[in-house]
């Protein structure tokens, strides 16, 4: 029995906090908010840091791997003659580490507390009732080793999915004779293998740096004080989700339906930047204002496993929308979702897939990441970047928005430094004002004439709410004119967008109405990309 409890500590988890409930006494000697890091004896913890650092190292090495063996074939490492004796010392370090964490093993089983851990963690395998997953919960450990509590096939039916998962957005193909394809397809080959090179190596890190593990494990403390601050002051609750790509999701939910505010009924699902966690993101954002919020990380990030690829994204969105319609009890039509810079693709997608959801909150987003892509790379680069956007990592948040009928907002930072394709003083240059012009094209196209773009045009390049004001008033525009039109065009018609209302208006009412239109959808807020957002500038869309 006992070898079998060694067993066990030696093949589990690290063990980083214990969390306290709201009924439990503190232990004698402990201290803190409601809950404690968890102490290892000395064994463990000097063993821990040792593989630690393995694994550090280890990491490194993965990264620099390119340029590291560049280097020993020019210095004449890579032969047989001088692989043998380093594969003799690399198989040294495996058996030495291998030792350490037996003797880790050992630590751990000598502490009660590691010990009472695992024995709840393998009885909550074994059955995973709710009263077992809330001692469990308890506990903050390595999020791989976590039951799963939901998965995508308990409500939907794998068959009648593609085989990468639901369905995205997909640009038109370019119609061709079929000799002409074989011929084009052969001239592009080499294209196609360095576009898949770039954007599984280096290109999809530089578009998601928190999937790097030297990011993850550099914020560790950070996270760990983030989710402690979730679990035990606003009593979340962690859960890891099965997509249909098999990829484990790692979400946190905070429950405020109990609470006497006006908004715990409505769930905000949060989607976080890409370099963003839920641990320290803006989940912070709705939970100031009383929300029940739903919180997840990418693909690839802290708990959640996979890479973070638009299908993989978008197949991590849709289990935590199921999650919370099915699991959580919320009807699409509570649900509110809100994202910040690069997570504005994954929500785009959501309301375009689940067009029942009631609002959608842009914060700091972009139409497409093509222009911005383009600004980072060498002008030479420009049709292979091209190739690879559009072909690995195709953000275009723009067309999905626009297949959504419901309210939504957007929130220009004015000095934003990320989304901007010049710099954070050409405040026209910010993407943002793409997005806002490519969704009013679509839903009022007959108001969205070339002088009704210009109008909106003046109104955009205003940094300040001073000059905002200069321009509305110096149009003249009657805020109580345009609702009545609007709201009588709705009225007669009732249709979807897009709307041909301004169809037969005067220049004048037209430019009266872009502008009244681009205040409502557009909020700006006097601040660059990473300044969290505060809850006085989180509103509910406009609704007519």
């Amino acid at each position: 029995m006992a070898g079998w409890m060694w067993f066990r500590c030696f093949l589990g988890p690290h063990l980083q906090r214990v969390h306290r409930s709201q009924g439990e006494s503190r232990p004698e000697g402990r201290a803190g908010r409601r809950g404690w890091t968890y102490q290892p004896k000395s064994l463990e913890k000097h063993t821990d840091s040792i593989l630690g650092w393995a694994s550090a190292l280890w990491s490194l090495s993965y990264y620099s791997s390119p340029l590291l063996l560049c280097y020993l074939y020019r210095k004449g490492y890579i032969c047989s003659s001088k692989l043998v004796p380093v594969s003799q010392y690399v198989g040294t370090v495996m058996v030495c580490l291998l030792g350490v964490a037996c003797l880790r093993g050992w630590g751990r089983w000598r502490n009660s507390e590691y010990q009472q851990f695992i024995s709840i963690l393998e009885e909550t395998r074994k059955n995973h009732t709710p009263s077992n997953k809330k001692k469990l919960a308890c506990y903050d450990f390595d999020f791989s080793h976590w039951p799963a509590d939901f998965s995508w096939e308990e409500v939907s039916n794998p068959k009648l999915l593609s085989k990468t998962g639901v369905s995205l957005l997909k640009p038109e193909p370019k119609l061709r004779g079929a000799a002409d394809s074989v011929l084009n397809s052969l001239r592009t080959l080499p294209c196609h293998i360095v576009s898949f090179l770039i954007a599984h190596s280096f290109g999809r890190r530089m578009l998601y740096p928190g999937s790097v593990f030297l990011l993850q494990r550099a914020m560790r403390p950070m996270l760990q004080q983030g989710q402690a601050r979730l679990i035990e002051e606003c009593e979340g609750q962690r859960n890891k989700l099965v997509a249909c790509d098999g990829n484990e999701i790692d979400t946190m939910f905070v429950d405020r339906r109990r609470d006497e505010g006006q908004h715990g009924q409505t769930l905000v699902i949060c989607c976080e930047g890409n370099a963003g966690f839920y641990e320290v993101g803006c989940m912070n954002t709705p939970l100031e204002g009383g929300y029940s919020v739903l919180g997840w990380n990418h693909p690839g990030f802290a708990g959640s496993t996979g890479v973070p690829f638009p299908q993989n994204e978008a197949n991590a969105m849709d289990v935590v929308i199921q999650f919370a319609v099915h699991k959580l009890g919320f009807q699409l039509s509570d649900i509110v979702v809100y994202a910040w810079s690069i997570g504005g693709f994954t929500a785009s997608w959501a309301v375009m897939s689940y067009p029942e959801i009631q609002a959608l909150v842009l914060d700091a987003s972009f139409d497409d990441l093509l222009p911005l892509a383009l600004k980072v790379m060498p002008d030479s680069w420009r049709p292979l970047v091209t190739h690879t956007v559009r072909q690995y990592m195709n953000l275009n948040s723009a067309d999905q928005l626009c297949k959504y009928q419901g309210p939504v907002l957007l929130i220009r930072r004015t000095k934003d430094e990320i989304i901007t394709t010049t710099g954070p003083e050409d405040i026209m240059s910010n993407r943002g004002n793409n997005l806002l012009l490519k969704l009013l094209q679509f839903r009022y196209p007959k108001v969205m004439t070339d002088d009704g773009v210009r109008a909106i045009r003046a109104w955009l390049a205003a940094s300040n709410h001073v000059e905002e004001a200069a321009v509305y008033s110096s149009y003249e525009v009657d805020d109580d004119w345009c609702v009545s039109v609007l709201q009588s065009y709705k009225t007669e018609r009732d249709v979807f967008f897009p709307w041909s209302v301004g169809e037969d208006m005067t220049l004048e009412g037209r430019r009266q109405l872009a502008l009244f239109l681009a205040r409502k959808y557009m909020r700006n807020f006097d601040s660059t990309h990473c300044t969290p957002l505060p809850y006085s500038e989180f509103t509910a869309p406009w609704r007519l």
